[in-house]
């Protein structure tokens, strides 16, 4: 039997020095969110573990006036957790996401419970976490209390993301629509790094690729290719017209042929309909999808990525702005290192070669305080709007020379004589 009460009462299960989990993607269960925050004045020192997601607003839970009654701690900075965390009043365990269920299972990070947002149950009984099996699953697996939003809005995915409602302590029904991402419109520098990407990628490759304008923009330059696969982290909008005009059919896969695999969802309403009922979509627990040697089976594995900055080695940040943390490793690693040990497999880094403010993200070296993301021993193709540069078994001198020639060109100058000053001799003799 299902046991339903309101948001407050659900609740009621949480005490002072508990750990929970909230589930993440654009499934943030932000109605028991508001209501564990309204309870700050009765608790104390509650730990609120996060993934990666995307929240309307800031936590509740992560306010100034909260800092004794909650500690929020993020497993991959979200949007509602980023401003607690540059406060000093949350923190961030840096962590690969591939690897964040082990910390749950081996009890690194031990768990009282878990908010989930489901959708409604099946003809079974079974309720699915819909666009976020990613960390919910082990979370889950490990918590000794679920307490569930009951919400139609959120469609019933195949895999690991399901739950009997039997198994739910306390579930609240809300009627809250997901939030939805606008698909990103590629700009032209973004369409020429998606076409220069495009052209390395051969039929019957197995793609893992991100969010955002680049991504789509590879996607949309993939209209004439044949037998491709999808194995991803994130699924988004646009891999569904792929997917309906037969390019994306997952045939060549060897992991989970004929469908598409991804540990979560998050875009538009579209998206969401799309996989609601769909037995072609499997969304799996992170440890599994992003497990490298997993995703290495597949064969000419494309796995496309992107950074903030990279330095004349190839050293690549991506989850900070000098000192200040922005976001995670998420699976870039382990896409990373997967793709490279594919039959076939390529990696790239795909990134405009100014940032908004036109400072060059090619730089001689990294700003202080940045993350390493993927080491110089683990770059392939680095991309921007003015072409490719491939790292892969170059010295220093030769990574350099290639990086300087897809930076922005009034930068390479510069680039030029700091490379000179850190190489010396062997730069200066490359044709």
């Amino acid at each position: 039997m299902a046991n339903y009460m309101t948001a407050e009462e659900a609740v009621r299960l949480i005490n002072s020095g508990d750990s929970i989990y909230i589930q993440g993607s654009t499934s943030i269960p932000e109605v028991l969110c508001d209501a564990l925050a309204a309870r700050g004045s009765e608790l104390k020192d509650v730990i609120v573990y996060s993934g990666f997601g995307v929240g309307r607003r800031d936590a509740p839970y992560a306010t100034p006036e909260l800092k004794d009654s909650f500690k929020p701690v993020s497993l991959f900075i979200a949007n509602s957790v980023r401003k607690a965390i540059n406060r000093g009043e949350a923190q961030f365990i840096p962590s690969f996401l591939g690897e964040v269920p082990a910390l749950f299972r081996d009890g690194t990070l031990p768990l009282d419970a878990t908010f989930l947002n489901v959708s409604r149950p099946n003809a079974e009984g079974y309720c699915s976490y819909g666009v976020s099996a990613d960390l919910a699953v082990s979370a889950v697996e490990c918590s000794k209390k679920i307490i569930a939003q009951v919400n139609p809005h959120m469609p019933f995915s195949y895999g690991d993301a399901l739950i009997h409602i039997s198994k739910i302590d306390a579930c609240v029904e809300v009627d809250e629509p997901l939030v939805e991402l606008p698909t990103t419109i590629p700009n032209e520098k973004e369409q020429r790094i998606g076409q220069l990407i495009a052209e390395e990628i051969p039929d019957g490759a197995t793609l893992q690729i991100g969010v955002g304008g680049i991504p789509n923009a590879v996607l949309a330059a993939l209209h004439d290719h044949k037998n491709l696969g999808l194995h991803t982290e994130a699924l988004t909008d646009g891999v569904v017209p792929l997917i309906k005009e037969g390019i994306i059919d997952n045939s060549r896969k060897a992991v989970c042929p004929g469908k598409t695999v991804a540990a979560l969802a998050l875009g538009s309403k579209r998206l969401y309909e799309y996989m609601d009922y769909n037995e072609d979509v499997i969304v799996r627990d992170v440890a599994w999808t992003n497990y490298p040697f997993r995703i290495a089976q597949n064969p000419k594995v494309m796995a496309i990525n992107s950074a903030i900055e990279i330095d004349l080695t190839g050293q690549i940040c991506a989850d900070s702005i000098g000192a200040r943390m922005f976001s995670g490793v998420g699976g870039q690693h382990d896409f990373m290192y997967g793709g490279s040990l594919s039959e076939g497999g390529k990696t790239f880094i795909a990134m405009t070669a100014t940032t908004h403010k036109g400072e060059s993200k090619i730089k001689s070296l990294l700003t202080p305080g940045a993350g390493v993301v993927t080491t110089r021993s683990q770059a392939q193709f680095i991309v921007t709007e003015y072409g490719k540069a491939y790292l892969r078994g170059k010295d220093l001198a030769q990574r350099a020379k290639a990086l300087i020639g897809i930076a922005a060109p009034e930068f390479r100058e510069q680039l030029e004589r700091e490379a000179c000053e850190r190489f010396g001799y062997s730069f200066l003799r490359i044709k």
